[in-house]
């Protein structure tokens, strides 16, 4: 759990999610905050450089590129500028039990704007 702006943000660890045995803190490790659906998540990623806007017309369907299990949460591969960043359904990357217990410690996104 964070405090933002004096509202509590239950927080996820991706690298739990994505299986990693050890995990190691860093000072490159950042907290995104999303919205998933009407609440807000707070997700601890290795490390975040930029925030991008991508035009729909650079995004693409992943096809068969992915696994099965990973292409459910992976919606499409966005290119900008010779680089090719995938695009992840946060929804589906937490399981459902997982989102019913961040519903309910999340504050409302109207809340904090």
């Amino acid at each position: 759990m964070i405090n933002l702006r004096g509202k509590i943000i239950p927080v996820v660890d991706l690298r739990k999610r994505f299986g990693q045995v050890e995990i190691i803190a860093d000072k490159k490790n950042r907290i995104l905050v999303v919205e998933l659906e009407t609440k807000l998540v707070g997700l601890i990623v290795n490390s975040a450089s930029e925030v991008l806007k991508i035009p729909p017309s650079e995004i693409e369907s992943p096809g068969s590129v992915f696994a099965d299990g990973e292409s459910s949460y992976v919606t499409g591969v966005g290119k900008l500028k010779g680089r090719l960043i995938i695009l992840l359904d946060i929804g589906k990357l937490l399981r459902r039990p997982e989102f019913k217990k961040l519903e309910e410690a999340a504050e409302p996104v109207a809340a904090l704007r």
